[in-house]
């Protein structure tokens, strides 16, 4: 079956898989769902794929929680996570994270779909999901490219999925990376206040907090320093003395450095003495592996392209990534102060595009002449009243259910380890929800779940999170 665009259609095929060694059979349905407008007419339609295991005691009051998974971008598709990381199926890939070809998938034995019910969403304008005419007339793109937007739209998207779906008393978990960490801390409040649906729990993967990366210079370049010190630990740039110690054992001392030194150095500008300036570049050279002189022309501001640059140019030539900085690229020439691309994210592209295309159409029979836009056109996206990281907050304190965890891998250079401490830490300034926040870290990325030890590691970790949070029999009360 083909279609151009249809709001509504679904195919539903029967699988099993092995997870941990256990056996489970599931249904993996694909499909379309509208957004309705206050007139009740089609706007959009979403593309999603819901994965239901089926249980042993089909007499079982108790229902199996719901994973709810969105990607970023803003304009990403749910593929990342979908065929990488929590689903039933994952791409070829090598140990580490590369692409392998023959290109495709096969069985991922660490899934969480032996514990929970999977719901991958596409916003609109990605994968297949599109805006719909109405009395032939294009939507207005304000009703879903920005943050508040997106926010609104979706949290009505997924009322109508739960009632369709009869999943009302299902645990229910969001679950967010990148952009989308953004995306489902918003969502907690919008879908207790607008739909009235309470949450388990919030998972943020990789989360990017605009309100820190936007924050003034002082404080967004300092919490890099950190994500520096592990990258270079990575590449054996480091001065021996802290190269020869394990990457946890170092990370503690450049995280107070960051905050009680160069944080106030920053914001002291030009008011710093010479002597200090020069005593915070030498310090920052053996934090990061780049020069003093080079530290000092950036008045100890230390951009992250121009390390991504600067770490190997005179070690081997080559760049490192940005999402992932263990990729390596090689740029035109060896002069300059950024990377000509962004040599793990090409990496990624190379190996999760055919994979994602060919499982939606060879395996759960979806097929479509539309495009499955890995990246959609969402621009320009309004950033405007970037309430998302109180409004988590908000949504932990009206429901005593709500847990939060957050994973994040060392050698991200785009949203770094730290800069997530850093959220976790304003999310709950007063310290009374600091039992209910979880922090994991890996020795990987972005999207942690690329290399094998950390696939296995961090779905273990969700898994774990699950059950402990899953409020069977226990009051919501304070």
């Amino acid at each position: 079956l083909h279609l151009s665009i249809r709001r509504q259609r679904q195919m539903c095929i029967r699988d099993r898989a092995t997870i941990n060694g256990a056996k489970i059979n599931y249904t993996a349905t694909t499909g379309m769902q509208p957004v309705w407008n206050n007139e009740n007419k089609a706007i959009a339609t979403l593309h999603y794929t819901y994965y239901k295991g089926q249980t042993t005691n089909h007499n079982s009051k108790t229902k199996r929680p719901l994973l709810i998974s969105f990607n970023g971008g803003p304009g990403s598709a749910s593929a990342w996570m979908h065929i990488a990381y929590t689903g039933p199926k994952v791409l070829n890939l090598s140990g580490e994270g590369y692409p392998v070809q023959p290109y495709g998938i096969k069985d991922n034995p660490y899934s969480i779909l032996d514990v929970a019910d999977i719901l991958y969403i596409n916003p609109v304008n990605t994968g297949y999901s599109r805006t719909l005419k109405v009395d032939d007339k294009e939507p207005n793109r304000d009703l879903f490219f920005g943050i508040n937007a997106d926010i609104k739209y979706l949290a009505s998207w997924l009322d109508n999925f739960v009632s369709r779906n009869n999943l009302w008393l299902s645990p229910k978990y969001l679950i967010g990376e990148s952009y989308g960490g953004t995306r489902v801390s918003g969502l907690a409040l919008a879908l207790q206040e607008q739909q009235w649906m309470y949450l388990n729990g919030v998972i943020l993967v990789s989360p990017a907090d605009y309100l820190t990366f936007d924050s003034d210079t002082p404080l967004s370049s300092s919490l890099f320093l950190p994500y520096f010190s592990a990258a270079a630990w990575y590449h054996k740039a480091l001065s021996s003395n802290f190269q020869s110690k394990e990457l946890e054992l170092i990370l503690p001392e450049v995280e107070k450095y960051a905050v009680d030194v160069l944080l106030p150095a920053l914001a002291k500008g030009s008011m710093l003495s010479t002597s200090d300036k020069e005593k915070i570049a030498t310090q920052m050279a053996s934090y990061t592996g780049i020069s003093k002189k080079v530290i000092l022309q950036h008045n100890l501001d230390l951009p992250s392209r121009v390390f991504w640059k600067e770490l190997l140019r005179e070690k081997s030539g080559h760049t490192i990534g940005r999402l992932d900085s263990r990729y390596l690229g090689i740029d035109r020439k060896l002069a300059g102060n950024s990377p000509d691309y962004s040599p793990e994210l090409t990496s990624w592209l190379h190996s999760f595009t055919p994979a994602i295309n060919y499982y939606m159409r060879e395996h759960l029979n979806f097929k479509t002449d539309l495009k499955y836009n890995m990246f959609g056109s969402v621009h320009p996206w309004d950033n405007r009243g970037n309430n998302t990281r109180e409004q988590l907050r908000k949504a932990m304190a009206e429901n005593p259910y709500l847990n939060v965890l957050f994973q994040t891998g060392y050698y991200d250079g785009a949203t770094t380890y730290f800069h997530s401490k850093y959220t976790m830490s304003q999310i709950d300034p007063s310290g009374q929800l600091t039992d209910r926040i979880q922090f994991k870290t890996y020795h990987s990325g972005h999207m942690m779940y690329v290399r094998q030890a950390d696939l296995k590691t961090a779905n273990d970790d969700i898994r774990e999170f699950l059950q402990q949070t899953n409020q069977q029999n226990k009051t919501a009360k304070y």
